[in-house]
């Protein structure tokens, strides 16, 4: 496996998981927001279409990935090249508890942050949430129907030792 794309909702552990098999398969990560989004240390810039597919596919076109996010519109690419895409479709409530758990370590300075921790961003966080369980996942799931065997569905972390064993 040498190119890895994870998929799932926010807080489903996406980022976690791609620095742990970054770390252990000495693969580079990337997160999509970080795709869609130029950081500026005043404010965060949101890069054209244009430019974000260009970014992405020069992600895409180098020999080793981990690309992680939850945006699949306009991804399929990344899902096309993928060697392994992995859904991490964790439950509900354990997502909302890492919303929640992720908040109070960012405000308090503990856990880094690509944003700023607003209650803006934070009330948004539940919203896409939410969004992802009534609508997303269908989505997600019928759009990654096409990849067949290298779509690997994770609902909670004891199928992750699973992943790390595949990459060995």
């Amino acid at each position: 496996m040498k190119k890895i794309h994870i998929i799932g909702s926010v807080g489903s552990g996406k980022t976690t998981l791609a620095r742990n098999l970054s770390a252990n398969l000495k693969l580079p990560h990337y997160e999509l927001d970080n795709v869609v989004w130029k950081r500026c240390q005043t404010s965060d810039v949101r890069r054209s279409e244009k430019e974000r597919d260009q970014f992405l596919q020069s992600l895409i076109n180098s020999d080793a990935w981990i690309i992680e996010g939850v945006h699949y519109e306009w991804v399929q690419a990344s899902f096309e090249n993928a060697d392994v895409i992995l859904l991490l479709d964790s439950p509900y409530r354990i997502r909302t508890f890492r919303i929640i758990k992720r908040f109070i370590l960012q405000k308090l300075g503990i856990e880094k942050s690509n944003y700023k921790p607003t209650f803006t961003m934070f009330r948004k966080m539940f919203v896409w949430n939410r969004d992802f369980e009534d609508k997303n996942r269908q989505e997600i799931m019928t759009l990654l129907s096409e990849f067949g065997d290298k779509v690997i569905i994770i609902t909670d972390n004891t199928e992750i030792e699973k992943i790390y064993k595949m990459g060995a």
